[in-house]
């Protein structure tokens, strides 16, 4: 029996040695460390980036004016071709046959016209005359305008009638490419009223740079052309075009882009870096920072900045903070609204200025 005892004590003071060695978790009420840093205004340049299409600013259908028999394609398929060139021959032969009969109607016409003393049928066969060597033209077609030729619809041999539905081929200028985008007419609408308050300045460039579908930016710069003045209906936006050089040819008509235009200037923005902000539902941005202040001021109205998050730029924001703020950037993952944190200032740098 004293055996049993004594073992029993020997344990039980064991235990609590091996207790008295865990060390205890961290307290959960302790202040959070976080990195802050202080709001500011200052002008930002507001952008829009805009999706649409591109498109050839010149397209010409090449169709026939008078009927015959294709006899010989004289353009490469998907060359560049020049204005006058020509690019199919139709069988001329009744057009000459045509032209030689109305040459020697106006020949009697005119010894007709001699002894008589009278023009009236001299006058018109000149003109069936002139008919039948426009006919004769005709007969070969020319490139309307100069530019990349598509391919062929038809082959030698191929009938072919004037001003037939389907063209022989197309012709596209692509020496400048138009980019056509929509814009909300709501969105319209209340940039043209920032701007009558003086919340907002007129952009300082014109220029509209491209977004290619890989992400890239196009090197050449771009010139906003002109805005629909009508609103669409069904949609409720207004069609803007954008006019981009193309030396290099690496446009082509109807390719996916994205057009970032120049909106205006924010004289008096409050900048925001994107770690501080995160999305919330309605197109707002929600944050967290430090102070009595801000505690039930987290939903911040705001709109995306050139660049974005993701490429280093931040939000500009419209309303919800004030000019000297404190927002926290480092440490967001530990604490939530109403949480205990213990602020320091942030080692990250200061929200970049938007491009």
């Amino acid at each position: 029996m004293r055996i049993s005892l004594l073992s029993g004590l020997v344990a039980a003071a064991f235990l609590s040695a091996c207790s008295a060695q865990v060390p205890s978790g961290p307290d959960p009420n302790a202040p959070v460390p976080v990195g802050v840093i202080a709001v500011r205004t200052e002008p930002v340049n507001l952008t829009t980036e805009l999706s649409g299409r591109t498109s050839a600013s010149l397209v010409s259908e090449v169709r026939p004016q008078v009927n015959g028999v294709i006899k010989a394609r004289l353009f490469q398929e998907g060359a560049i071709v020049r204005a006058g060139q020509p690019l199919y021959q139709i069988d001329p032969a009744t057009y000459r046959a045509s032209l030689d009969s109305a040459v020697a109607a106006l020949a009697q016409a005119e010894a007709a016209a001699t002894a008589a003393r009278l023009t009236p049928d001299v006058q018109a066969q000149r003109a069936a005359v002139q008919q039948a060597r426009i006919n004769v033209d005709y007969a070969r077609v020319h490139a309307p305008i100069s530019g990349r030729i598509s391919r062929s619809s038809v082959t030698p041999g191929a009938l072919v009638t004037a001003n037939q539905a389907t063209p022989l081929a197309t012709i596209q200028n692509l020496e400048t490419i138009y980019v056509d985008v929509t814009q909300s007419a709501a969105d319209l609408l209340k940039l043209r009223q920032a701007m009558a308050a003086g919340d907002l300045e007129a952009p300082g460039t014109a220029q509209v740079r491209l977004i290619l579908e890989d992400g890239s930016i196009y090197p050449h710069p771009g010139r906003l052309a002109f805005s629909d003045i009508t609103v669409d209906p069904g949609t409720g936006s207004i069609g803007l075009r954008a006019i981009f050089p193309n030396p290099e040819g690496a446009l082509l008509p109807g390719l996916y882009v994205r057009a970032r235009l120049a909106e205006g200037v924010a004289t008096q923005a409050i900048l925001a870096p994107p770690a501080a902000v995160s999305w919330a539902s309605g197109g707002e941005v929600s944050s967290l920072g430090c102070g009595p202040s801000f505690w039930g001021g987290t939903g911040l109205l705001g709109r995306r900045m050139a660049g974005g998050p993701s490429a280093g730029g931040g939000w500009s924001l419209t309303g919800g903070l004030r000019p000297g703020e404190r927002i926290i950037v480092e440490g967001l993952q530990g604490v939530r609204p109403g949480s205990a944190v213990k602020p320091a200032p942030a080692t990250a740098a200061a929200p970049a200025t938007a491009r």
